[in-house]
């Protein structure tokens, strides 16, 4: 395995210091991808970037969304002939202490997506938390599988292999529609599932850029796209899936 950590960021400048300082430890290469963020982000990054030899700091100059942002740094990685992706937020939701948790599972199943399973606390809005249910619903219809606890959490290790195969076999959404639509076509490709549970918080002056009608409609679109291609878009291997012990 040859692991490294992506964080798409846009506007967080205040929180992405401590998620990268908390990444030191770890020994990961780590690209962050500044999705054309305002310009006192930008100059944390910076500023990151000097202070830590092991970010690499890549800039869209305009905000072109989450999901064009993980692109550029899944393209970055396969340069980087690296293996795996561990990709996190960086407004402070994950707990980045959980990483060597998704590595190890990694190791264990290399061909495997590892996705978080979050386990909520008081400050998860109900919203969201119900959004979650349903964009679940609709991915085990998609899929004809049960093997996706959370399609929408970012908090996941990624083979980069069949990422980037899937990628270039298929144009897919730029902003909060990637991630489900990933976890989709992989999914239906045969990769292998683990999902890891892992605590997610949501900070009280957080920011969310996820805007409740134009990404819903973006979902709503993906998942009928994907329902139309089906099962042309399936994989002729059965499903597996796994739980995280």
């Amino acid at each position: 395995m040859k692991p490294c950590v992506a964080i798409p960021i846009y506007d967080h400048g205040e929180t992405i210091e401590n998620v990268v300082d908390a990444l030191a430890h770890l020994g990961l290469p780590c690209v962050i991808v500044d999705d054309g963020s305002n310009q006192p982000t930008h100059s944390v990054l910076i500023r990151l970037a000097r202070r830590h030899s092991f970010v690499t700091l890549l800039r869209h100059a305009q905000n072109r969304g989450r999901g064009a942002a993980l692109k550029t740094a899944y393209g970055w990685a396969g340069a980087q002939e690296m293996t795996h992706i561990v990709q996190v937020d960086a407004d402070g939701q994950h707990r980045v202490e959980d990483i060597p948790k998704f590595l190890d599972a990694a190791a264990l199943q290399p061909d495997a997506l590892i996705l978080g399973d979050p386990v909520f606390d008081e400050s998860a809005p109900r919203i969201r938390l119900y959004g979650r249910q349903l964009s679940r619903a609709i991915v085990w219809i998609e899929t004809l599988s049960t093997s996706v606890s959370d399609p929408l959490c970012g908090f996941r290790c990624i083979p980069l292999a069949p990422t980037l195969k899937t990628l270039s076999r298929f144009e897919m959404g730029d902003y909060m529609d990637f991630d489900p639509e990933l976890v989709i076509r992989l999914v239906r490709a045969s990769v292998p599932v683990v999902n890891l549970p892992t605590q997610v918080q949501y900070p009280e002056d957080g920011i969310s850029h996820f805007h409740m009608v134009k990404d819903n409609l973006r979902l709503a679109s993906a998942y009928i796209r994907l329902a139309l291609e089906f099962p042309r878009g399936r994989s002729s291997n059965a499903y597996r899936t796994e739980s995280a012990p």
